[in-house]
């Protein structure tokens, strides 16, 4: 067997971190001395260390990678992990994307005398839409920050990876925003994705009616981080003809992460519930 110090210099994760994955059932020692409460581990166990530390660089945390390696028999659901994390990756993408856009536009706006101007390429055209009553498979949760979105598709698809369930047509995926206002971290989210047929909840994951609601929306294609100018449209939309905001607002996903992996294709319906 091999003490804590010697199992951390092998597997290259520290003692700090080896305690961590013990309270967490995730990396537990094969042997715990009732006296000194040293930890012992095998070395059989370098092999689970090392998969944990591969998952852990990908981005998982701890909880989605106990889940991971107790159902690493399940294909469907480590996909349904896997793709769920590259989807979430492909924003934090966009976004850094979109900010590194940013800084060079201002660089040129710089040099060109014209410091920051204002500037809004996309011309939008914004619609008043109904969307009727239906039915959705919803994950609502408290996530460190907008970028972290991912996380909740993630629970939505492993949870419902085995469920066969049957998408509506069309298929509507969207995230609604319940906190009433814009937030630096603890945003409280909700995924929806509209399907056919009745199913039991699962323990994050509950079925229910989505009422009708009608909106003021508008089609921004692009980078999420320039969606900012699709909420100006809409907000001058809603003045000028006489509506007020009603409700919280929500997007929905024509093309995603999931589709492509190239910001500039992803095209998302931003959604603003109005009444007059």
């Amino acid at each position: 067997m091999l003490k804590i110090g010697d199992f951390s210099k092998l597997s290259m994760i520290s003692v700090r971190m080896l305690r961590h994955y013990d309270e967490n059932g995730l990396l537990v020692p094969v042997e715990v001395d009732r006296f000194s409460g040293y930890r012992y581990y095998s070395e059989e166990q370098l092999g689970l260390a090392m998969r944990i530390t591969a998952l852990r660089d990908i981005g998982f945390g701890v909880t989605a990678i106990r889940e991971m390696i107790e159902r690493s028999g399940d294909t469907r659901y480590i996909e349904t992990m896997y793709i769920a994390r590259r989807e979430e990756l492909y924003r934090e993408y966009s976004r850094a994307a979109a900010k590194l856009s940013a800084v060079t536009s201002a660089l040129e706006s710089l040099n060109a005398g014209n410091h920051l101007r204002e500037e809004n390429n996309m011309n939008y055209t914004v619609t008043e839409k109904t969307f009727p009553e239906s039915y959705a498979a919803t994950v609502r949760m408290t996530i460190p920050t907008y970028e972290h979105e991912g996380m909740i598709w993630s629970v939505l698809m492993s949870e419902t990876a085995g469920m066969n369930i049957v998408p509506a047509d069309p298929c509507l995926c969207s995230v609604v925003f319940h906190d009433g206002e814009f937030k630096e971290t603890d945003v409280d989210i909700e995924a929806r994705k509209t399907v056919i047929g009745k199913y039991p909840d699962t323990e994050h994951v509950k079925f229910r009616t989505i009422p009708a609601v009608t909106c003021a929306t508008v089609i921004h294609k692009g980078s999420y981080a320039k969606i900012g100018e699709a909420n100006a449209a809409v907000a001058k939309w809603v003045r000028e003809n006489g509506y007020s905001f009603a409700g919280n607002m929500f997007n929905i996903y024509h093309v995603s992460p999931h589709e492509t992996s190239d910001p500039d294709e992803f095209v998302t319906e931003v959604c603003y519930p109005i009444t007059k």
